[in-house]
Formats: C-alpha cells, structure tokens, sequence
C-alpha cells in the first residue's frame, strides 16, 4: 500500500467514478485502475461496487475511506513541516471567509498573495463567521477572516485588520426614508430583514432594541448581506448594512444612535503551529493594512 494508490482510492471514492478520479489526478483510467486493482490484492478485498457506471464503496472501502484520508493528511503534514522549516513558501493554504469579506475585502489581497507565492494553493472556502470559529477550533483551516466575536475564545488568536460603519437602512421610498428624524420605537413598528439571531451584527443589534424594551420584527433571515441589500432595495423592509454596501437605492436612515461598527479581522488557533504560507498571507494582510 502506497500513497499513489491510496490518493487514486480516495479520488474515485470522492469523485463516483474512476473517470473522474483519472481527470482529478491527471492520469489515464488505466493507469488509476492499475492502482486500484494493486491496492485491492494487497488487502486482499474489493473497495469499489462496479454497479453500470456507478461506483459505490463496498464495507471494505468505507472502512478505508477516513483511514485513507488520514494517512494522506498526515504525509503532507509532515511535507509541509519538513518544506516550513527550509523556508520555503509553498503548500496548501487552507483559508475560511465570510461571504462579506470574501467578496468586499479579500479580492486584492488574494491576487497579491497569488502572485507574491506562486508556489502556494489558495484553497478557499465561504462560510458564515460564526461556523468559521468552530472549523478553525476544529482544525480544518489555517486561517478564517471573519467578523470578530462578541465573546473570544481563549483558544482563538484574533487580528482586527478592518472594520465595518453599520448604518441602518432601507429603500428611498420606505415610509422609514422619508422621516427626518427617528428613534428605535419607530423602528420596531415596521418589519425588519436581518441575519441569523446568532450572529455578532444581529445580536447587536436586538441588544439595543432590548435595552430600551423594544421588540425587533425581524420578518425575513439570510446570512448573506448581498441578499439582505436586495431585499431592502425592493422595500421589503428596513436593516443595518455596512457603509460599503449602500447605493442609490437605498437611504440612510436617520436614527438617533450612536454610531455602529463591528470589528474584521484574521483568527487561527494559537496552539496550531502557523504554516509558513499562513504567516506570510497574515504579514500581507497586516502590511497593506497600514498602507
């Protein structure tokens, strides 16, 4: 058994088909097939139900499966390691965004990064902040830009590298748009379209409307603040929305508040060792930062 044959196992497992394990891995099928059949005598039983086109993991195979994906993670851990310690910048750099920051904050810096290290796989995924924190304590991220949490973990490093002006919001043609002058009562009588009740901007704000005993009508939730924007502008309802965020169609309503703002920033787990291509993306980010 070997890594080859391993990598080909777990791209037909992962992909439904030898086809596509082939296409993943650049190889022909017969050579993924060869591998395959090696790897199967060697242990002596079938991982694979060759049903039609369908490939379907036998007992055998879905008892290898996270086995497989162990034994792979950990041979490119210590490639990694062995590459980190000659100071190179190369490997996978794992990187989870919220969709607001991905899209608004991080296209400048990702095209910098791939340029700077060409050496380096950006793999990037869109997650909700709050779902970001428990993967990075979980391990499955070197790094997360999200919004920074009420509450911080101990576990958790934390980097403000932005931060976000809040404005409450709504279409120009909102019964809200038109008033001069508004307190959160006023607010509280008409519909609002929020994010989920658990995350750091809703949350803030119901705490400001529960201090002053006020009900948030929340009639709509979605996480993504792009969608929240649509909704507004169609006059579904009012919301809070970062200054970036706001255009023509929308009006900045005139609420007698304080200003609002939520912090931005990187997290890593502080007892997980920084990869090399980790700490040069943070050093990135920091720079620019000050610029």
């Amino acid at each position: 058994m070997d890594t080859q044959q391993l990598q080909a196992f777990v791209a037909i497992a992962e992909s439904g088909s030898f086809s596509g394990a082939a296409e993943r891995l650049h190889l022909t099928q017969p050579a993924i097939s060869k591998r395959i059949a090696l790897l199967e005598a060697q242990l002596g039983t079938s991982l694979f139900d060759r049903i039609g086109r369908q490939v379907v993991l036998t007992p055998a195979g879905q008892a290898l499966q996270p086995r497989a994906k162990l034994i792979l993670g950990e041979v490119e851990s210590a490639a990694q390691a062995i590459a980190d310690l000659r100071g190179e910048v190369s490997g996978k750099l794992s990187l989870a965004t919220s969709h607001h920051i991905g899209l608004h904050y991080l296209p400048p810096y990702l095209q910098r990064f791939s340029r700077d290290f060409p050496q380096v796989k950006l793999d990037l995924h869109f997650l909700d902040s709050e779902l970001a924190h428990q993967e990075i304590l979980q391990g499955h991220f070197d790094l997360a830009l999200v919004t920074l949490a009420l509450d911080q973990d101990s576990r958790i490093e934390s980097i403000q590298l932005w931060e976000d002006q809040l404005e409450f919001v709504a279409a120009v043609k909102h019964p809200l748009a038109i008033r001069t002058k508004l307190k959160l009562k006023d607010l509280s009588e008409h519909e609002a379209i929020m994010p989920d009740t658990s995350t750091y901007t809703t949350r803030l704000i119901k705490t400001l409307f529960d201090q002053q005993q006020l009900n948030l009508n929340i009639a709509m939730v979605t996480n993504h603040l792009d969608a929240i924007k649509m909704m507004l502008s169609i006059g579904l309802g009012w919301g809070v929305l970062p200054t970036r965020l706001i255009d023509e169609r929308l009006s900045v309503l005139r609420v007698n508040q304080p200003s609002i703002k939520r912090p931005l920033g990187a997290i890593y787990h502080r007892q997980r060792s920084l990869k090399n291509a980790a700490r040069a993306f943070l050093n990135q980010l920091k720079t620019n930062k000050k610029q």
